[in-house]
């Protein structure tokens, strides 16, 4: 057995903790959508995210958190994230925890096919059958007669879709921009876009629990994607990305002991099928199968 490189299981930790913070901000979002409108639930994530990277970055950073070489691509990517957000963010509020976040896991299963389509890249046979069982896993959580089976299923499909176009975005200008201009930006361009629907969405906080709810959103989601370039620093994405996928079994628990919801056997079977996919995926980059390009 080889020996994994020094800083991997550094990285195995970071990540691991990322996707807990990321679990619980979904469920912090979630929560809030049972008293407030979606708008607003947006806005606050972007816009406390934002806030907490000037303050965790700015002081070191300065004026150079804010210089980009690619403008139109950062503003791409932040509406990317921030349709991605209003997608799942709705979903959230009609469906289970557990079953909207695996279908949101297509996202790297699309970025895939993307790759292939707009990058020119080569994918062999086993990652197609990957690709394949993948869609499958989707179809078997959302099959007729599920309780997942209704028009909101489309959302975390829509999510999917945006935030793999996030990442495209985000690796045409991997190593070329600071991975934190690239964060700051995110949050930047959905506050802003997203202050256009507070006017009618606009709703004090009911008490300071919720207020704590709502910088919770922003916070949680800003520190679990610094914590992921930490991770980036100890090993390779290829080598982590399989453990991002824990957070199918934070969600599964949260929803349980939270909202009480559980996947039945039908939605238990579909997750494991896109959790194998996609780590078979990253698991065949890993190996360091070569990405030839045309």
């Amino acid at each position: 057995m080889s020996k994994l490189p020094a800083g991997t299981p550094k990285g195995i930790l970071l990540v691991m903790t990322a996707v807990v913070f990321f679990s619980v901000g979904d469920l912090l979002a979630k929560q809030l959508t049972r008293d407030y409108p979606i708008p607003l639930i947006v806005w606050a994530r972007f816009t406390f995210h934002l806030l907490f990277v000037i303050v965790a970055l700015g002081p070191r950073h300065r004026l150079a958190l804010f210089r980009t070489r690619f403008p139109g691509i950062q503003f791409l990517r932040g509406l990317m994230l921030l349709f991605g957000s209003i997608f799942f963010i709705t979903a959230l509020k009609y469906m289970p925890l557990a079953e909207t976040t695996a279908i949101a896991y297509l996202a790297p299963i699309l970025v895939t096919l993307m790759s292939v389509v707009f990058l020119k890249e080569k994918v062999d046979l086993g990652r197609w059958i990957a690709i394949l069982c993948s869609f499958v896993g989707v179809l078997t959580i959302i099959r007729p007669g599920s309780s997942v089976f209704t028009w909101a299923v489309l959302l975390p499909i829509a999510n999917a879709l945006a935030f793999a176009t996030y990442q495209i975005l985000t690796r045409r200008i991997a190593g070329l921009e600071s991975p934190y201009t690239s964060i700051l930006y995110a949050g930047l361009v959905g506050s802003l876009l997203s202050l256009a629907t507070l006017p009618d969405a606009w709703t004090l906080p009911k008490s300071p629990v919720h207020l704590l709810l709502f910088l919770g959103i922003g916070i949680l989601g800003s520190a679990g994607h610094l914590i992921l370039i930490k991770a980036y620093n100890h090993a390779p994405l290829s080598r982590l990305a399989p453990f991002s996928y824990s957070q199918l079994i934070w969600v599964a628990i949260i929803g349980y002991v939270v909202f009480d919801d559980f996947p039945d056997a039908w939605s238990l079977t579909g997750i494991a099928i896109l959790l194998a996919s996609g780590i078979y995926i990253a698991g065949r980059a890993r190996q360091g199968d070569p990405v030839q390009t045309s």
